[in-house]
């Protein structure tokens, strides 16, 4: 997460300000000089509840992954590169990003690059924080930290390593951090697979028990952030069970703090004889807010959590049958839950006065959006606000933030996904968004006085994902399921028929057969992080006859070459000869069309 460690009383500072507008015009020279002013243009795209608004601070700067904001008002972004953004190049400079709007103009007019380049061996990563007078960031496999002195916006000298060797590849390479008030330093290292199976994410390959991949992966581990060349080992782990944890919301004097979950994928995919309602895909198993404790055992691979029970339950990887807890009775419940995939990458706790009262000491959470709800529609792209009471939920969370993605929520087409919060000392929301590199301001306008803000509650976690997203086209002959399949304009390979490539087109998306193909090559078969385009003639496993891709689809691919996630038999599904033979077909068509 951006760790905002301002914002938890590790500084000294200004007061906090009052709920108003007007009274920002009081607030240091950080500040913008007018929100209310900047607010009457708000360009963000966003939908935000009543009183509040938003505006572009930058934009184009890179993956921004996390952020934090400095209390002489300098937010620091830290960027990615690499196979999570199809190996695109990375921006020019550095991998840190420091911005600032030293005018009050609603915009950053200073925007400096520093740190690691690629050609320095750099790659970015995703935690950022402050502590200390010290500016720490992930950059490969190393937490480092750069000294700021005060008046300046970037470091002054080079960085040391606060910690090396930190576990790298896998399905979940970043590493997110926080840091309290003892100086303590909580690093995610998130899981290596799916749910530590023998295949990862292949069709009713058993887990690994017990899972060794807990002895280095899978949770959270402790460090001094006031000490350097610590090495990473099994023995800093501080607690385990933890998939993936992105986001920390620690309170002011650092007693509670709180982790997100990433919850696995794939359960109908990978047990269909035991997940067996294809729905279930989408809703299964929930997101989660957990309190993090020392020694604490959250139930990673061997548990997720299930809304229909609810609780934890034992997962069919180790033998259970989707009904029973067995021992995931004994492990860390969470202490709040959200909709299945929705994919929460950061949270922040918010403890100042520029927002209503009532989002005090509550988290916001920055959902990145799903994509394993295939072939349902897609969700999550949005922030949503989490009320607290004590260590637990007080009541259901609240979208606060969405539009984010504009036309299209889905990994591929999403025109912004947020992925980093912060909060500024003078209490406005910051949100980083890794598809083009936008960082927005949200604060609240809506004076002293004025009514709380109407809450939109999330959706149920047991509701229908709803009718199964057809193709992206809106066909002239009707809305039915089957309506969209239009493949007049591509050849059938020798040996198929049109009849054959039309009917590859539904089991491509899910409309017969329930394979979850755009999933990893999206919609439109053009790729996505977790998958290759698909209507480039590029073949990695076969020569590209229709032959050949039909072997590949039948035996899928437990090993990718280029992408992180592999690809189960047959899309995952049980898809009879004839779909998959179809279903090959439209592939082939899609790289052979009428000229």
């Amino acid at each position: 997460m951006g760790m905002n460690q301002s914002r938890y009383g590790l500084f000294s500072g200004a007061a906090a300000l009052v709920a108003s507008c007007a009274i920002v015009f009081a607030a240091p020279d950080y500040a913008f000089a007018a929100d209310a002013a900047a607010c009457l243009k708000d360009d963000s795209g966003l939908t935000l509840p009543a009183g509040f608004c938003a505006t572009v601070l930058a934009d184009g700067i890179g993956h921004a992954r996390h952020l934090v904001v400095s209390e002489a008002g300098v937010i620091y972004v830290n960027t990615w590169s690499g196979r999570y953004f199809g190996n695109d190049t990375p921006h020019a400079g550095g991998f840190l990003v420091a911005l600032k709007d030293s005018q009050g103009a609603g915009k950053a007019d200073v925007n400096e690059r520093f740190g690691e380049t690629v050609q320095s061996g750099g790659a970015g990563g995703t935690g950022i924080g402050i502590y200390k007078g010290w500016l720490y960031a992930e950059l490969n496999d190393k937490i480092l930290k750069y000294p700021l002195s005060k008046g300046s916006v970037l470091p002054d000298a080079k960085s040391q390593v606060v910690v090396r060797g930190l576990p790298l590849g896998g399905d979940h390479p970043m590493h997110p951090f926080a840091i309290d008030t003892n100086g303590d330093l909580y690093i995610d290292v998130a899981s290596a697979t799916n749910s530590c199976q023998e295949k990862n994410r292949t069709l009713k390959s058993p887990g690994i028990n017990p899972c060794t991949e807990l002895e280095t992966r899978g949770g959270i581990w402790r460090y001094d952030a006031k000490k350097t060349d610590q090495a990473f080992s099994p023995a800093g782990r501080y607690a385990t069970g933890i998939r993936n944890a992105e986001g920390f919301g620690v309170d002011t004097i650092g007693h509670h703090i709180f982790v997100t979950q990433h919850g696995r994928d794939q359960l109908h995919t990978n047990w269909p004889d035991v997940i067996k309602d294809a729905d279930q895909e989408a809703t299964l198993p929930s997101e989660e807010v957990l309190l993090l404790k020392k020694g604490g055992d959250y139930g990673w691979p061997m548990c997720y959590y299930d809304p229909f029970q609810p609780g934890l339950v034992l997962a069919p990887e180790y033998g259970g049958d989707g009904k029973t807890a067995g021992l995931c009775a004994q492990k860390g419940a969470p202490a709040a839950v959200f909709p299945a995939h929705w994919a929460p990458n950061d949270m922040v706790l918010y403890d100042r006065q520029q927002f209503p009262a009532r989002y005090r000491n509550g988290l916001f959470i920055a959902f990145h959006g799903s994509w394993n709800r295939a072939p349902y529609a897609q969700g999550g792209y949005n922030v949503v606000f989490q009320g607290l009471s004590g260590e637990k939920a007080s009541g259901q969370c609240e979208i606060f933030a969405d539009g984010f993605a504009g036309a299209d929520k889905s990994p591929g087409k999403a025109a912004h996904r947020p992925t980093g919060l912060a909060v500024g000392p003078d209490g406005a929301l910051y949100v980083a968004d890794d598809v083009s590199g936008r960082i927005y301001r949200i604060v609240y306008r809506g004076g002293t006085g004025a009514p709380d803000p109407k809450p939109v509650p999330c959706p149920g976690l047991t509701e229908s994902p709803g009718p199964i997203a057809a193709a992206r086209a809106q066909p002239p002959e009707g809305t039915h399921p089957d309506a969209g399949a239009d493949t007049a304009g591509l050849n059938a390979p020798p040996g198929s028929t049109p009849a054959m490539v039309a009917r590859g087109n539904r089991v491509y998306h899910g409309l017969d057969g329930g394979a979850t193909c755009t999933g990893c090559h999206g919609a439109d078969a053009k790729g996505t992080t977790l998958g290759p385009d698909l209507t480039a003639n590029k073949w990695l496993w076969s020569n590209g006859s229709y032959g050949g891709i039909a072997a590949t689809i039948a035996g899928g691919v437990a090993q990718p070459k280029q992408y992180r996630a592999p690809m189960p038999a047959m899309g995952g599904a049980q898809l009879s000869s004839d779909q998959v033979m179809a279903v090959s077909a439209y592939v082939w068509a899609l790289n052979h069309p009428a000229k």
